[in-house]
């Protein structure tokens, strides 16, 4: 009774109905295929074991999926609507495809977030640190946006993409001169990702923009760089390319942070050892194997200088002895030795330097067995102040330019003198 009824309507309401009946029928398939989805394969995502598995029944990915289905219900129906004008029907046909298209390009990024989300995560879940995909998935949707873009305009106006694409050939410089950032970041990016020289998480020093501190984010156009006081620089992908930067990830994972750091000693207090003073600092039990084979060494020298000088060996000039400064560099390479905080495998070293206006610099060159900043400048710190408050045992001093009090100081003792001159 009912088709009859509907039968005996004009055309115009028969069209009407028809269409209302096709978005009905729509919206419920959209409605279907979303507790189909959702609820049947939804709750397997996170329980998946595979991967693969976890993105394609993203939660996302799903619910972009099901909005699918109302625009195919559409392109196959419109054709059923009785009375409905052939140009009527080719327009709805052509935004139907144009919607689907749209669906499909945001079912197809959903996918891609899946896939850097889940690429992220396996590095996160205890594993080795994973390369940054962020740039190459950023490029994928713009790839995917341009191309969706070119279908849905050609559904649209009922022609071939590839009428449009043809027509891109003349624009071909201009779109260069647009993208020519991100082309630029693109290439920036594939020779990061494929040299290996640069991860989330790496340290990396780039003076000339500011940059200091760990890398959060690795983007198509852009570098984020958490700085040590925690504000954000923002580098262009392209420039890591064009300019030198530092990467401290090699420091991190050999399991050593160097100290490369001068104690400037005063040039004056630099002199020979007496034999008292040999005696008194043999009693230090790092210093005392040096000391003992030392001295063996010198009086053998000294024995050989007596035999060829003769009479002449008495003069000190002309005899082998130990100095303090020699003595104080040995058992600095000793207490480095024996330090716990200190590499045993890597380089350790002091050296004494050309002298200069500033004093005789000394430097200790070595590695600490740890990368923590804190824990680093902690045994930096302990064996500067253990080495600054033993160089009075031997005979050292710091150098140290004079301040304005010990000017003062030295005006006031020479007035002093004069007055007690004076008074006698």
């Amino acid at each position: 009774m009912s088709l009859q009824f509907l039968a005996d309507q004009p055309h115009w309401v028969q069209a009407a109905s028809g269409l209302a009946a096709m978005a009905l029928l729509a919206f419920a398939a959209r409605g279907l295929a979303h507790l189909i989805l959702m609820r049947g394969f939804g709750r397997l995502a996170e329980s998946a074991p595979s991967r693969v598995a976890r993105v394609v029944l993203c939660r996302e990915v799903l619910a972009r999926l099901a909005q699918v289905l109302p625009s195919l219900v559409v392109q196959f129906t419109v054709g059923l609507v009785p009375f409905l004008p052939e140009t009527a029907a080719t327009v709805i046909r052509n935004v139907a495809v144009a919607v689907t298209v749209l669906h499909v390009v945001r079912v197809l990024m959903s996918l891609l977030d899946a896939v850097q989300a889940e690429h992220a995560r396996s590095g996160d879940n205890g594993g080795p640190p994973v390369r940054s995909i962020k740039s190459h998935v950023q490029l994928a949707k713009l790839a995917m946006m341009f191309l969706g873009g070119i279908v849905m305009i050609a559904a649209l106006i009922d022609r071939s993409p590839l009428i449009l694409l043809s027509g891109l050939g003349a624009m071909s410089a201009v779109l260069m001169l647009v993208f020519k950032d991100t082309l630029l970041s693109f290439t920036a990016g594939l020779q990061l990702a494929s040299n290996d020289m640069l991860r989330v998480g790496d340290w990396i020093e780039m003076p000339q923009l500011g940059a200091d501190g760990d890398v959060i984010d690795i983007a198509l156009h852009t570098v984020k760089v958490q700085n040590w006081d925690k504000t954000i620089t923002t580098i262009p992908t392209w420039r890591l390319m064009s300019e030198s930067f530092r990467n401290w990830r090699g420091m991190s994972e050999s399991g050593g942070r160097r100290i490369k750091r001068t104690i400037r000693l005063d040039a004056a207090s630099v002199r020979f050892l007496r034999d008292d003073e040999i005696a008194r600092l043999g009693q230090i039990a790092l210093l005392r194997p040096y000391l003992e084979g030392k001295r063996r060494d010198v009086e053998r020298t000294n024995a050989e200088l007596r035999r060829r000088l003769g009479p002449l060996a008495v003069e000190p000039a002309n005899q082998r002895r130990l100095t303090n400064l020699g003595s104080f560099r040995a058992y600095v390479q000793a207490y480095l030795a024996a330090h716990p905080g200190i590499h045993e495998n890597m380089t350790r070293m002091v050296r004494t330097m050309e002298p200069s206006p500033e004093g005789v610099p000394m430097e200790l060159y070595c590695f600490t067995s740890t990368t923590a900043w804190a824990e680093y400048e902690g045994i930096q710190s302990d064996i500067f102040d253990h080495l600054l408050a033993i160089l009075p045992e031997f005979g050292l001093r710091l150098y140290q330019r004079p301040s304005g009090s010990d000017i003062a100081g030295a005006f006031a003792m020479r007035r002093e003198s004069q007055a007690e001159g004076a008074g006698r």
